[in-house]
């Protein structure tokens, strides 16, 4: 059985963390190791606690954007994600400049947060889709163009099905492929669609390839 993903959840709204941390337990393959209130809570348990995925809000005791670079250095292996309200572009630089790996807007669906988490887990990056196509990111590798951005907030499992749909893969052969119902790749396709911000299967598969044919080069 593979090891789960540890996920640490931090919010000073109560309610809210706990509706997090209760979507979180109904997945298999995610325990949640602690949570807390404030950037104290959230760096000590990233020092006790070593988890793979933190999930940090902004709006905190002590602003969770101070707590990126501290986690980091007690936990280097840990990946961050800002779960949060704000859409403030500054915010959202200052997050992944720090060295958080993805940025999630409040309101997303438990699948989605959850798919987020493996993907993090798994090394990808996330940016939500209202944000990513009008930012441009200064990372560790360099300036990202939007495209690029876009594309890295597909999640691993839809990066698989895009991948296949490079193929010429039909949603039937996709679904073959990844052992998924055809509705859940109908569904996956859908949300390819929106991120990428394409208009059907064949911009799509084009989004895709010239993404990889730019990171050969």
């Amino acid at each position: 059985m593979a090891e789960k993903i540890r996920v640490v959840v931090v919010d000073d709204h109560p309610l809210y963390r706990s509706g997090v941390v209760a979507t979180l337990k109904d997945y298999e393959d995610i325990e949640v190791v602690g949570e807390g209130s404030s950037v104290g809570d959230a760096t000590k348990l990233a020092e006790g606690q070593q988890p793979d995925v933190v999930l940090l809000d902004i709006s905190m005791p002590g602003n969770g954007l101070n707590a990126v670079g501290e986690i980091l250095k007690l936990s280097a292996k840990t990946r961050i994600v800002m779960l949060t309200a704000s859409e403030d572009e500054a915010e959202v630089m200052a997050a992944l400049d720090g060295g958080a790996s993805g940025y999630a807007l409040k309101g997303i669906g438990g699948d989605e947060l959850v798919s987020i988490v493996r993907g993090v887990a798994e090394g990808n990056s996330y940016v939500a889709p209202t944000l990513a196509g009008r930012l441009l990111v200064n990372s560790k590798a360099g300036r990202a163009t939007p495209e690029a951005l876009a594309m890295s907030t597909l999640s691993a499992r839809e990066r698989d099905v895009a991948g296949l749909l490079t193929e010429g893969r039909s949603n039937k052969e996709i679904a073959r492929e990844l052992g998924l119902q055809e509705k859940t790749v109908k569904h996956h396709m859908t949300q390819i669609l929106q991120k990428l911000r394409v208009r059907n299967r064949v911009e799509a598969a084009m989004a895709v390839r010239n993404q990889k044919d730019q990171r050969s080069i």
